[in-house]
């Protein structure tokens, strides 16, 4: 099928198109215009020119929009996760979880915004005051340039469609180039909803010419970027005077106490670890054991992932399908024996397969190997034995990234000066560090990232404050 430009609320196609191959089987599975900078300048002058009637249309009227495309959500479900794993591989099975997730945050930002508000500001609280009417309120931006990533090519889009098209934005997405048919059927269900904001959403599909278009204009008013750390910091030179966010890479760690429950934390370990084959900002990829269960931890580690499904993403029991493309498997495989190379050892087998990258456990990982210093955003974790949380605690710490960090334990106290002591975004206690749920805040410290998502969170950055004095 083929997606098409949305220029606002009409289609549109270019002159050329490129063919989306899956990445399990090779074959064509979508097409999408080629844009470039004249069809992002004139998706932005028309996001420019909507914004009146957007801020105009009242929040009855949007929420209804978000719960009217929930509800084709809804219908569309077994669709739109086909669409998800013919484009980029998932297993179906998490790709019905993706829809469902989706669902869930379209719904939220429509609920959260119903109870945003301002406050009233009591001026006289201090001496140099004097008692007046004052408050602030919330007012939408203007417009939004959102770029999408391919790991989640419709729940990372609604983070950033819902929340602004609620606070009434109007918005420029250019989804991934490794998924452009389900950005488009997503964008779709916005567009023809009988709520919809006339030329609030446009679409554009390309690369770095469409990006360095949308973000270097003076047109949008606020950047909403998921993706790289090169492209997150070219995007931070080159946006200019406008509201920025960037959730970026991450590299999260978790520590197994000795009190942890080994079984528990081996098979959250593996699911962590594995799931969408490693392809997760939040992935799992440094796992610090206690020296005196790390034996045990390991092989109760290897045996919980070799347990794993691994085939074809279109068979409902498979866990894990294949990497985006042939280049991140064989980037996979260099790290893995780089990582051989330098004393670490394997204990699950070591096995790739065009674009199928088998999960792989190393033991025996130190803190100078490649394998844990850089993301890897591929099915390998590294197993990398301490003396205990303060040895732990500080190698953790030592990243570049800070995004969310796990810890597996039954001391309290430990618990308490993990929250404290662990620097990320995020700390999840006796569970995977890739745990999320939608409704909290994410997003991470260090170079993985500026600002939060999760609906509240992303509608408190898509607004401004003004502030009001009747005197």
């Amino acid at each position: 099928m083929e997606a098409k430009v949305f220029f606002g609320s009409n289609e549109a196609v270019t002159g050329s198109w490129t063919e989306r191959l899956s990445p399990y089987d090779n074959r064509v599975v979508s097409k999408a215009p080629v844009c470039g900078a004249e069809e992002t300048l004139r998706a932005l002058k028309i996001a420019k020119a909507a914004t009146k009637a957007a801020k105009a249309s009242t929040l009855s009227q949007r929420c209804d929009w978000l719960h009217d495309v929930a509800a084709k959500l809804r219908e569309q479900k077994e669709d739109l996760a086909k669409t998800i794993t013919d484009e980029v591989g998932k297993p179906i099975a998490f790709s019905r979880v993706e829809v469902e997730r989706c669902i869930e945050t379209v719904t939220l930002a429509a609920e959260t915004m119903r109870t945003m508000h301002g406050e009233t500001i009591n001026t006289d609280a201090m001496p140099s005051g004097r008692k007046t009417t004052a408050f602030y309120i919330r007012e939408p931006v203007g417009v939004i340039g959102a770029i999408t990533p391919f790991n989640f090519p419709l729940n990372l889009v609604a983070h950033k469609l819902a929340p602004a098209l609620v606070a009434g934005n109007t918005v420029v997405l250019k989804p991934t180039p490794e998924a452009p048919l389900t950005a488009y059927k997503f964008a779709k269900l916005f567009i023809e909803s009988p709520h919809a904001v006339k030329d609030a959403l446009s679409v554009v599909y390309g690369d770095a010419e469409v990006g360095s278009t949308l973000v270097g204009s003076d047109i949008p008013r606020k950047i909403s970027f998921t993706g790289s750390v090169p492209v997150g910091n070219i995007i931070t030179k080159s946006a200019g005077i406008k509201k920025v966010s960037l959730e970026l890479g991450g590299n999260a760690a978790t520590f197994v106490d000795k009190s942890a429950d080994l079984d528990l934390a081996a098979q959250r370990c593996a699911l962590g670890a594995f799931v969408n084959s490693g392809q997760v900002c939040i992935s799992l990829q440094r796992i610090y054991v206690h020296a005196d269960v790390y034996d045990v931890f390991a092989q109760k580690m290897a045996e919980a992932t070799q347990k794993l499904v691994v085939g074809s993403p279109y068979e409902d029991d498979t866990f894990m399908g294949p990497l985006i493309n042939e280049e991140s498997a064989e980037r996979a495989l260099s790290w893995v024996q780089s990582a051989i190379d330098e004393g670490a050892r394997p204990m699950t087998e070591v096995k790739c397969e065009g674009t199928m990258f088998y999960p792989t456990v190393m033991a025996d990982v130190t803190d100078d190997m490649a394998i844990v210093c850089e993301e890897v955003f591929a099915p390998i974790v590294s197993l990398v034995k301490v003396e205990g949380f303060d040895d732990a605690a500080p190698r953790m710490n030592d990243s570049p990234y800070g995004l969310q960090f796990s810890i597996f334990t039954n001391d309290l106290a430990l618990t308490q000066r993990a929250i404290s002591e662990l620097e990320a975004g995020g700390v999840v206690i006796n569970d995977m560090p890739t745990l999320r749920f939608d409704i909290q805040p994410y997003g991470g410290v260090k170079l993985s990232g500026v600002g939060r998502e999760g609906p509240r969170f992303a509608i408190e950055e898509m607004t401004e404050l003004k502030s009001v004095v009747i005197a």
